[in-house]
């Protein structure tokens, strides 16, 4: 009998781009392998479900990609490779810094009208000048590939091949599953090739369940890695049963859980054993701390933890 996720992509085609990601990913791995470094796999920002195959109109979910962005700047700082898999248009890693007006605003024009020269506002400086070395440091040392989606589909097949090409790194990988994943899709034989007409009144849709990936990524992709997913909710009474319930089903390694409203305040870090939580008081958070510093300190002592008890088994 023929698994829901592999019936899933035996019915989506893989993105045009696939091969030439899976080749950056196989030399990305390859060489932190040879070099002995620990590698982490973040996914960030959220998935569109199309409704045309020409796409006009999609479903989307809620995330800007923020907790995958700061989490792969800190990851970098305890000396893993990065790998960053995000949402074309969420946020990345140190460009973050400098959205929008924020950047423009940074900036100042000489008087010289013939030739004139863009520089930093001095107030600005010794941000951008942090900032930059740390990006620099990355990508000298070739430890941030960064490889993009949109679609739930293109997601899935790139988290796929993320995965078999981390599978030789064994329990030296991290999978840190950010990315806010559709719970629903229009399997592509139902979708409408052109956008929908409007004149018809509405459409009928007919969403169907997205396989749940973590089940062939725990047992059979990356069974020696370290895995963490997310569990994001409204309602705080659900949250650290329903956490519980995904290790139990797909036995991963952690959960991390948060409620929509704090979510950038506090976490619990769920695992079989227990949970706790991580928090900043409103004095740290208004001064500008952040959360993911904490989580990623915390999961990296895990991390070491579990490549020594795996070494002593």
């Amino acid at each position: 009998m023929v698994s829901a996720w592999e019936d899933f992509y035996a019915k989506h085609p893989p993105p045009q781009d696939l091969a030439q990601n899976e080749n950056a990913l196989k030399e990305f791995t390859k060489k932190h392998l040879e070099g002995g470094n620990k590698v982490v796999l973040i996914t960030s920002g959220g998935t569109t479900i199309p409704l045309e195959h020409n796409t006009v109109r999609f479903v989307d979910n809620f995330s800007a990609g923020t907790r995958g962005s700061l989490s792969a700047e800190y990851f970098l700082q305890h000396g893993y490779a990065v790998i960053f898999m995000y949402r074309v248009k969420s946020l990345e890693p140190f460009s973050r810094h400098f959205l929008g007006q924020t950047f423009l605003d940074m900036l100042q024009i000489s008087e010289d009208n013939e030739n004139p020269v863009i520089t930093v506002s001095p107030k600005y400086t010794q941000k951008v000048v942090a900032v930059l070395r740390k990006y620099k440091e990355a990508m000298d040392k070739e430890k941030l590939l960064q490889l993009s989606f949109t679609t739930l589909s293109e997601y899935l097949w790139l988290l796929r091949s993320a995965c078999q090409a981390l599978a030789p790194l064994g329990n030296r990988a991290i999978l840190y599953l950010a990315a806010a994943v559709s719970d629903f899709y229009i399997p592509s034989n139902e979708m409408s090739v052109h956008k929908i007409p409007s004149a018809c009144g509405p459409p009928t849709i007919q969403l169907q369940l997205v396989p749940k990936i973590l089940a062939p990524l725990v047992s059979l992709w990356v069974p020696q890695a370290f895995v963490v997913s997310f569990k994001l909710e409204t309602d705080e009474t659900l949250l650290i049963t329903k956490a519980r319930k995904a290790l139990n089903k797909y036995h991963h390694n952690l959960v991390i859980a948060n409620v929509l409203q704090t979510r950038k305040q506090q976490v619990v870090i769920v695992s079989n054993e227990t949970n706790y939580v991580l928090s900043l008081t409103n004095e740290q958070l208004n001064n500008g701390e952040e959360i993911e510093q904490l989580i990623v300190k915390d999961l990296v002592e895990k991390h070491t933890k579990f490549i020594r008890s795996n070494e002593v088994s």
